[in-house]
């Protein structure tokens, strides 16, 4: 770990922030940052550029595979929910051990370049091995090393008073790159470009990985102008345990195997353990239906709505949503207990999760009125009639949004406020679970769109709406019910 001693240090960190209220308070939340080091703006300039790339990746995905590889829809959903995006978690735990041992910057370096090249290779190939063996496996690696890193990064350049509003930029910025990518996604396809590059004739779906290829490339410049002192004084400590740079990253991803699994032994034994291991798998149903709108959603958008459906607009309708919401029902819902929250949050997502199980008639109307073609036409720029699905979607989006601001950001605090002292950080570090449990969930998507919603023949799409439905109900069901036995009391919350 970096020595404490080398970390920027302002007078300001030792002086307690003051609290100030009425519209003078407000202002002075965000006008903290000025004044703030020309790293901390580099590495949100980083997040947004890293969460951009990712996102327009992860919804070309199942596409590319499908349209460009040629698996089917059973074979691109398993080695999307059972093969990259776990890959991605499991690297994640792993990143962190490996940042301390070689520096932020030189992570920086190492991941931006991996993922350089595994996006240039899924850019040119469509030779399904070489795709799967240099182009998915080491992007995920390369963005597994980034989500630690930029957490670090925000951490360690901001000053004690402006640690809390850079870490609500950094959750803003994403959501930014989410909309972006959103956007951009919808762009490319809809311009379906045919051209000849070099002998290079991209796909759409290609084409939208060079697009990310060029996001990736520009961070380069942003992580050159990072300081260097820092980096410098933890790789010369870790220089004198250890002995060339390969054989350095390969001892730190043994140690962070290693202390992984030390820290399942250690929790094992803890009653609290299981209630929050419960906790989380039974979250991961909810994450679960959050990632359809990445690996589900683009083949239902082209198969119900169309080819080339602006299904990225719709999706973005969540992440706008959540910058709006997820701070106001925060600060409304602060004093009520964290469990109690995720029940209610949980709830409602499931219940926006049900209108896409709808009959579409009933929202025919709907379509035909001016919020409809203000939906249809002003935002998703759709030409002719507009399908009842889009106004099914657009609400279920909304609902779910509404539900996520309540329940994601208390599903870490709860794991925060039930560790027992001096645990917090390993409790914190199981909140990798739900999104893997997800991930898994997710990958047997595959199999549900295949049967219900095929490329060809007769559809039900309501049936597989309604499946996913009844599996998002799962988590709010289960803590509801299970409660008695899950629910470990939260410190300074009362029973609300």
């Amino acid at each position: 770990m970096a020595d404490p001693t080398k970390q920027s240090f302002t007078p300001e960190d030792s002086i307690a922030p003051v609290e100030m209220n009425g519209l003078h308070g407000f202002i002075s939340k965000f006008t903290v940052l000025k004044g703030a080091q020309r790293e901390l703006w580099l590495t949100f300039l980083i997040k947004f550029l890293l969460y951009t790339a990712y996102s327009i990746t992860n919804k070309t995905m199942v596409l590319w595979l499908s349209k460009d590889l040629g698996f089917s829809d059973q074979a691109a959903g398993a080695l999307v929910g059972w093969f990259w995006a776990p890959s991605m978690t499991v690297f994640t735990l792993l990143a962190g051990s490996l940042t301390d041992a070689i520096g932020l910057r030189r992570t920086f370096f190492l991941g931006v370049g991996i993922c350089t090249i595994a996006r240039s290779v899924m850019a040119v190939t469509t030779i399904p091995w070489l795709a799967l063996a240099c182009g998915v496996l080491p992007l995920a690696v390369g963005e597994a090393l980034g989500t630690p890193v930029l957490l670090a990064a925000t951490r360690r350049y901001s000053t004690i008073r402006q640690r809390s509003m850079s870490f609500s930029i950094i959750y803003m910025i994403m959501n930014i790159g989410y909309v972006t990518a959103g956007w951009i996604f919808d762009y490319i396809r809809k311009l379906d470009l045919h051209f000849n590059f070099f002998g290079l004739d991209p796909t759409p779906h290609q084409q939208l990985f060079l697009v990310s290829l060029a996001f990736e490339i520009l961070i380069f410049p942003a992580i050159y102008f990072l300081r260097r002192d820092e980096d410098s004084a933890t790789f010369s400590a870790h220089a004198q345990r250890a002995g060339n740079f390969v054989a350095r990253i390969a001892a730190t991803v043994q140690q962070s195997a290693a202390d992984t699994l030390h820290l399942f032994r250690r929790l094992f034994g803890q009653s609290a353990f299981f209630r929050i291991l419960v906790f989380f798998l039974l979250i991961g149903f909810l994450k679960a239906i959050f990632l359809q709108m990445d690996y589900v959603f683009p083949k239902f958008g082209d198969r119900e709505l169309g080819l080339h459906a602006p299904v990225g607009k719709l999706a973005n309708i969540n992440a706008i949503l959540i910058i709006l919401l997820v701070p106001t029902i925060g600060a409304l819902t602060q004093r009520f207990a964290a469990y109690r929250m995720v029940i209610i949050g949980g709830a409602i997502c499931a219940a926006g999760v049900f209108i896409m199980a709808l009959p579409t008639q009933w929202f025919v109307s709907a379509a035909n009125s001016a919020v409809g073609q203000w939906l249809g036409h002003g935002y998703l720029g759709l030409q002719g009639s507009v399908h009842p699905y889009y106004i099914m979607a657009a609400l279920y989006l909304a609902v779910f949004s509404v539900g996520e601001a309540f329940y994601s950001p208390r599903v870490y605090e709860y794991a925060a406020a039930i560790a027992p002292k001096g645990q917090e950080a390993s409790y914190g570090a199981l909140a990798y679970l739900p999104f893997l449990v997800g991930k898994l969930l997710v990958g047997t998507s595959g199999w549900i769109l295949a049967t219900f919603c095929p490329a060809t023949g007769p559809r039900r799409s309501g049936t597989m709406w309604l499946i996913f439905a009844l599996a998002a109900s799962i988590a709010p069901i289960g803590l509801l019910v299970f409660r008695r036995y899950i629910r470990v009391p939260e410190a300074d919350r009362q029973d609300l």
